[in-house]
Order: structure tokens, then sequence, then C-alpha cells
């Protein structure tokens, strides 16, 4: 039997005044839908929250909120009943007069819903006299609080059995869809807000709704101390980080006012015509009460009968309309918190901007003046420093002090704590002087290379056991040209590479000639044969010796005196040959010591080398056939390059 009458239900068509009252739910549940979006989205604004002010606004936003969503479920609910019974009149005309299931069943859960809260207001009632009452009256009121209490668990019990039937019937009739699910629905939606639960009948909610305020406190003290512990930004980096940070603010803040405004004129769509409705029924009371023709009692009655009609319209209406003008009220205060929120938000926006433009002013007046004060440096060494090499040394000088000091205030004006300037540049001393430790021991070396007694391009030096001439001076490195043993006029060809670091190395040893001079000293050995006269061939080599040295006397007197410039704390013996005997394995040797100038130490060595061979053989002749000749030993760099004789 039930199968056959559900099958009837599914078979028979839908009358047209339940599609009108599905339109009208698929509209109601369309306009909860936005209000529940709308409310969820308020949480969005705790991220702009960022000072006390905004934490008050935050706060009373919430409660506004609250209120919101609280008057538009009841006008849902209301709304709900009015589509519920429209849809089951129209249904009941359509059926003939027939009341359907489902209409009586909420004609009667709306009954035993009034009659419940008529015996919870007793019951509130009689316990408030309970408490002030005494002797036989106490114990009367005690008797009749129980019989109430009775009554109301018993009217409870009553409409939870009705709603369940209710429900049965409403999915049933409408397959789940429409006016006749539509209280469900509502209440399904109802469930799923905090702020709602505690409204819902035989549903312990008042827990869920206090932690759901304490985590709301929570949230908003949170926010509080946040702010308070938020730093201002003094840095240009904090101040564009914080303008940007506001902008978002502020379009967060206009996209809720939107928001707003949309769930506004949602409202008003069911407001309006509600109010026209009112009017309406207003104009008919009026019009009635206003009548004086009708005297007979059935006139009496008849008017009577319609005014009651018209107040009962009235008050249903009037149930409807309410939530929505509380609504319209409470979303109007809502939009005037955000709209002094924004002005705020704008406001810092403003103040921020302006104290960045000022710092960037700042920073643009100190970067002008540092590299105007550069330009005026430059100036002044290219006009009153005419030494290449010192000009040089100068200027990359002045370029390191510059781009330091620009990076110094380029930090000072990004950071916004001067302490995190001081931490960051310690650690990146430290990682850098730990990386580069080398690269910073070579540009440390180059401000000891250019120095008084360092080494330009075109200087002699010896490295290592190197020996070259200096081609190229960098900040980390110096390049020099290797020469073979014949000399600086016989490069090797190759250009050997130093760190500048070379000069904290002992071990290594740097050689260079003083500035100014340019010369060698070498050596001319004769081995005196067993029998010979060893001071006549010590005469003929000293004079052999002095005789090509006076060929280039007077460039090695010019350097001399360079010498005795440049080392005014020592004495510098002059430049001049010397000669010596002393013993060897071989026998008794004569040795001629004599400097020789680099550029033309070749010829110097071949001319006394010529020379000394020719007056030997002279002698030879001289003194006889068989007589023993002197073997001729020619040494060079008996000494460093540019080192005085002893």
């Amino acid at each position: 039997m039930l199968a056959f009458a559900v099958s009837l239900i599914f078979a028979a068509s839908v009358p047209t005044g339940l599609l009108a009252a599905q339109s009208d739910a698929s509209a109601l549940l369309k306009f909860l839908d936005g209000v529940v979006d709308w409310y969820r989205g308020a949480n969005i604004e705790q991220s702009v929250t960022t000072g006390p002010n905004d934490i008050l606004i935050l706060s009373e936003n919430h409660q506004v909120a609250d209120q919101v969503i609280q008057q538009a479920f009841a006008f849902a609910k209301a709304e709900a009943t009015s589509i519920a019974q429209s849809a089951s009149t129209n249904q009941e005309q359509e059926q003939n007069g027939t009341p359907s299931q489902s209409s009586s069943l909420i004609q009667l859960s709306q009954q035993i819903d009034r009659e419940v809260q008529q015996l919870q207001s007793t019951l509130e009632s009689e316990k408030q006299s309970l408490q002030s009452a005494t002797g036989r009256k106490r114990q009367q009121l005690a008797e009749s609080v129980a019989e109430t209490q009775s009554a109301l668990d018993l009217a409870q019990a009553r409409e939870e059995a009705v709603d369940n039937m209710a429900e049965f019937a409403e999915e049933a009739g409408a397959v789940g869809q429409g006016p006749a699910n539509l209280r469900a629905q509502i209440q399904a939606l109802e469930r799923g807000i905090p702020a709602l639960s505690s409204n819902m009948p035989n549903n312990k909610g008042a827990n869920a709704a206090s932690g759901a305020t304490a985590n709301a406190n929570a949230a908003s003290n949170q926010a509080n101390r946040a702010a308070e512990q938020k730093p201002v930004p003094t840095g240009l980096w904090g101040l564009v980080s914080q303008l940007f940070a506001l902008s978002g603010d502020v379009r967060t803040l206009q996209q809720r006012i939107d928001a707003t405004d949309v769930l506004n004129r949602s409202a008003d769509q069911f407001r309006t015509p509600l109010v026209n409705t009112l009017k309406a029924l207003s104009a008919q009371g009026d019009s009635l009460s206003g009548q004086t023709g009708a005297t007979t009692p059935a006139d009496l009655a008849q008017r009577k009968s319609q005014l009651d009609s018209l107040t009962a319209q009235f008050k249903e209406t009037s149930e409807r309309v309410l939530p929505l003008s509380k609504m319209r009220i409470l979303l109007n205060l809502y939009r005037s918190n955000l709209v002094e929120w924004q002005v705020g938000v704008k406001s810092e926006e403003a103040s921020v901007l302006k104290s960045l433009l000022v710092r960037l002013i700042f920073f643009g007046v100190i970067l002008g003046i540092i590299f105007g004060l550069a330009e005026i440096w430059r100036r002044a060494i290219v006009r009153y420093v005419h030494d290449f090499r010192r000009r040089y040394q100068l200027l990359l000088i002045r370029r390191i002090v510059v781009s330091f000091t620009v990076i110094i205030v380029i930090a000072f004006a990004f950071a916004s704590e001067l302490t995190a300037v001081a931490t960051f540049a310690g650690l990146l001393t430290a990682g850098v002087a730990v990386a580069l430790q080398n690269v910073i021991l070579s540009i440390a070396g180059y401000f000891f290379l250019i120095g008084k007694y360092g080494i330009r391009v075109g200087d002699r030096v010896e490295i290592a056991g190197v020996s070259g001439e200096v081609v190229d001076v960098g900040l980390v490195r110096l390049y020099m040209l290797e020469t073979g043993s014949a000399g600086p006029s016989s490069p090797s060809g190759r250009v050997v590479a130093f760190p500048n670091s070379v000069v904290f190395q002992s071990s290594t040893g740097l050689f260079k000639q003083i500035p100014g001079t340019n010369f060698d000293w070498h050596e001319l050995t004769l081995t005196v044969p067993a029998g010979s006269d060893w001071s006549a061939i010590e005469a003929k080599v000293r004079e052999t010796v002095e005789k090509v040295f006076s060929g280039y006397r007077e460039e090695m007197e010019r350097q001399h005196q360079q010498m005795e410039t440049i080392l005014t704390s020592t004495s510098v013996s002059p430049l001049t040959p010397t000669t010596r005997v002393q013993y060897s394995p071989t026998g008794l040797e004569v040795v001629a010591r004599y400097p020789v100038d680099l550029l033309h130490a070749a010829d110097i060595d071949d001319q006394m080398t010529r020379e000394l061979v020719q007056a030997i053989h002279r002698e030879a002749k001289a003194e006889g056939a068989g007589s023993p000749t002197p073997n001729v030993k020619l040494t060079k760099n008996v000494t460093p390059a540019g080192t005085p004789s002893s």
C-alpha cells in the first residue's frame, strides 16, 4: 500500500502553484548562500588589522556580522514558512480543496512550536516568582513549575515527533527540492554557522558558539600583540614593503565594501515587495476603518473579518520584513565601519608614501654630495698630480673609498634596523674574509707594491728565483716578462704572474732594483799558473778593467748619486771596479769585480774579456815562448740586482 502511494506521488504532475513556490525557494536559498559567503568572507579582515583602532573596528564588525546572519536566517525561516503555506494553499486549491499531509504537518508543527514558546515563557515567569515566594505559596508555585515543566517536555516531544514526520513528508513529497524541503535546507545551513548553533532546537551548540567567540577574542588579542610589537620601518625596503601591504589592505577593504553593497541590494530585492505589501495593507486598513455607511451587524461582522484578515496578513508580512530592515541597518553600520577603516588605512598609506619620498630625496641628496666630492677629488688629482703612476694610485684609492661609502649609505638607507645591518655586516664580513682571504691579502699587498719602495712597470725584479721585467701591476696580481741568462736584452718569451700577496711571504723572496738605477755586478776570475808573477798579473787586470770602466764611469756615478738620494738612512759604496787575490783548489786566483749597465751588459762583458785576453797574450809574448797562460772565467749576477757593492 505504501509503495503504491509513493508511486502515485512520483507519477503525479507538479502543480503550477508548487512550481512558483519552488522558484521562490531557489531565490531564497541563493540569497541565503550569498549571506553565508559574505559572513565567512569577514575573516579576511583579520589580515588587515595593524593597530588598536583596527582591532576595535574588527571586533565591532564581528558582532554586527553575527547579528546580520541571525536576521538573515530569521527572515529565511519566516519566508520559508510563507512559501510553504502559499505552496500548500495553491496545491490544495488545485486539488479541489483537499489538504495535503505535508501542509497539515507543517501547520501542526507551527502550532506546537507556539505552544512550546508559550510554555517556556510561563515556566520562566513561574521560576522567577518562585525565587521570591514563601510558605504555602512557594509550595504551590513549585508544584506549578513541575507541572509546567512536564507539559513543556511533552510539547517538545510532540514537536520533535511532528518535525520528523514533516521532514519525511517533505522529502517524499517534493523529491528533496522546492518549498517542501526548504526548511530542512535552511536548518542544514544554520548548523554550519557557529554563531547560530545555540539557536537550533534541541541542539547543544552554546559551547560551540562560546568557543568560536573565544577563538575570535584570541585572534584579536594576537593581532593586538602583533600590532604592538611590530617595529616601525625606517629603511627604504621596509617602507616600500609597508606601502605595498597597505595598498593590499585598501583593496581588501574595498572588496568587503563592494560585497556588503551587493548583499544590501540583494536584501532590498526581497524587502521592497514586502514594504509595498505593508503599504498596501495599511492603505486597505485605513480605507476599511474610514467606512461609516455600514450599520447592520452583518456589515460590521464582515468589516471585522476583513480587518482581522488584514491584521493577520500585516503581522505575517511584518515578521518577514522586520529582519530585512534590521539587516539593512546592520549592513549600513558594517559598511560605515569598513569605510572608516579604509580611510584610516589610506591615511596611513599616504603617511608612509610621504616618508618614503622624503627618505628617497634625502638618499638622493646624500649620493649627490658623495659623487660631487668624488668629482672634485678626481679633478684635483688630475690637476695637481703629474706623475702618472701616483695619479693612478690616487684615483684607485678614490674609487675604492667612493664605492665603499656608497655601499654603506645604501645599506643604511634600505635597512630598517641598524642592529640588523650590524649583524648582517658582521656575518657578511666573516664569510667574505674566510672565502676570499687570499684575494684580500693580495689587495692589501697591492698597496705595499705601489708604495715608495714598491714596484712599477719597467722595473727589473726577481721573485722566487725568477728574474724579469715588470709589465703590469694589477689589484690582485703582478705580471713580469721573464728574461734569459743573457740579461734583459734576451727575454724568454714567457710572462710570469705572481699574486700581490707575495710581499707577505718571507720564504719567497722579492728583489727589485733601486728606483733610478739599472746596474749589476760581474766578476772575471784569472787562475795564475805556477811560477808566474801574480802581482804583475793583478796589476794588468786592474789596468784593463779600469780602462774599460772609464767608458761608462759617468753613468755609474749618476746611478750612485740616485741611490744616495733615495737611501738617505744608509751609506752607499761607490760603483767602482775592485780586484783581489784569493786561493782556490786549482791555485792562486785574481778576481776582478766591476759594475755593468744592464742595457749594455753584454757589450761591456765582451769588451772586458777581449781586452783582458789581449793584455795577457801581449804579456806572454813579452816574456817569451813557453810561458804559462792564465785561465779566464767570467761570472755574472754575483749579487742581487741593484744591490750596492760592499
